[in-house]
C-alpha cells in the first residue's frame, strides 16, 4: 500500500484564486480593499524570505500590502507605537509581527497590543478565548491549514479519533480545538506522554507538530490513517556541506502504511500563507459589516 500524497501547493494555490475573487468583489461592491500591513525587526535570514513570500502573494491576490521593515535595535516602545498606528489606519485589516523578535522586545506583549480584529495570526488572547469557546475568530493559520488539508480526504471529521503530537500555542493547542469543533475525538500528545507509538497507533487522524525529525515512524502509524506533517526541520544533506527539509514524520515509512500523507515540503507550508490571506478577507470583510465569505 502506498499513501495518498495530498497536494498542499494546490489547495494553497486554490484557496488563493478564492480569495482574488472575493477580495475584487469586496471593492467592486463595497469600495473596500483588504490590506496587510507585515512588520520585520532585524535581518534574520528566514523571516526576511518568509516576508518577502507574504508580501508577494499578498499583491498577487489584490489585497494591498504595507511592508515595515526596523532595524534590530529597534525599541520594544517605537514597535508597539507602530502597531497602535497599524490598529487606528483603516486600510490596514490584518497585522502581522514576524517572529522571532530581538532579545530586547518581548513578543506576547507586540501580540496583546494587535487589536484582536486585525489579528490575522490568531495568537491574540482574545481570538485564543473565542476559539476555545466556539465563537467565529481570526484562527492561527498553519492549524487552519492542518485542517483544510486534512478536509479534502474526509469529507467530515466527525467521529474520527485525532492524535495531536504536540501543545504548543501556535500549532497544537489551537489545532486541537478546531478539531474538536468538527466533532472529533481528539488526544493531545507530547515528548511525555506514556506508549507515545501506542497512544498515536490508535489514530485515524495524526497531525504531527512537534518539532523533531522524521520522529514519527510507519510503525507508528495505523494503516490507513491520514497524516499531517507540520514540521519543517533542517538536517545534513547527501552532499557534504548541504542541507535538506524533513518534517516530523519519517516520510518513506510512513507512507508505506498511512491512506493520505502531506509531504515536506509541499504540504502544510503553502496552506499557512493562503490561510493568512483568507483571515485578512474575512478582517475586511468584518470591518465593512459585510458576513466573510466562504472559501472552500
Amino acid at each position: 500500500m502506498s499513501a495518498e500524497i495530498i497536494d498542499g501547493k494546490a489547495l494553497a494555490e486554490r484557496l488563493r484564486g478564492r480569495v482574488a475573487e472575493e477580495a475584487a468583489r469586496l471593492r467592486r461592491e463595497h469600495g473596500v480593499t483588504p490590506g496587510l500591513a507585515a512588520v520585520l525587526v532585524g535581518e534574520n535570514p528566514a523571516s526576511q524570505v518568509y516576508v518577502r513570500n507574504k508580501v508577494k502573494q499578498t499583491e498577487e491576490a489584490g489585497l494591498a500590502s504595507f511592508e515595515h521593515r526596523l532595524p534590530a535595535d529597534t525599541s520594544q516602545r517605537d514597535l508597539l507605537d507602530l502597531i497602535r498606528t497599524l490598529n487606528a489606519d483603516p486600510a490596514v485589516h490584518g497585522i502581522l509581527v514576524q517572529l522571532p523578535l530581538p532579545p530586547q522586545i518581548e513578543a506576547d506583549a507586540v501580540l496583546r497590543t494587535i487589536d484582536p480584529s486585525k489579528d490575522v495570526d490568531g495568537f491574540h488572547p482574545v481570538n485564543v478565548g473565542r476559539l476555545a469557546v466556539g465563537q467565529d475568530s481570526l484562527v492561527p493559520c498553519t492549524p487552519q491549514g492542518c485542517i483544510l488539508l486534512a478536509k479534502t480526504v474526509h469529507a467530515s471529521l466527525e467521529g474520527l479519533e485525532a492524535v495531536v503530537i504536540g501543545r504548543s500555542n501556535i500549532v497544537g493547542k489551537p489545532v486541537a480545538q478546531l478539531l474538536i469543533g468538527e466533532s472529533a475525538t481528539v488526544t493531545i500528545a507530547h515528548s511525555r506522554t506514556r506508549d507515545l507509538p501506542g497512544v498515536v497507533r490508535r489514530a485515524d487522524l495524526v497531525i504531527a507538530a512537534v518539532g523533531r525529525p522524521e520522529m514519527v515512524t510507519g510503525e507508528w502509524i495505523k494503516p490507513g490513517a491520514t497524516v499531517i506533517d507540520v514540521g519543517i526541520n533542517r538536517v545534513p544533506g547527501a552532499v557534504e556541506g548541504k542541507t535538506r527539509l524533513v518534517g516530523d514524520v519519517a516520510f518513506e515509512s510512513a507512507r508505506a502504511v498511512a491512506g493520505a500523507i502531506t509531504p515536506v515540503p509541499g504540504g502544510v507550508g503553502p496552506m499557512t500563507i493562503a490561510c493568512l490571506l483568507a483571515n485578512t478577507l474575512k478582517a475586511a470583510a468584518w470591518a465593512a459589516g459585510r458576513e466573510a465569505p466562504h472559501l472552500l
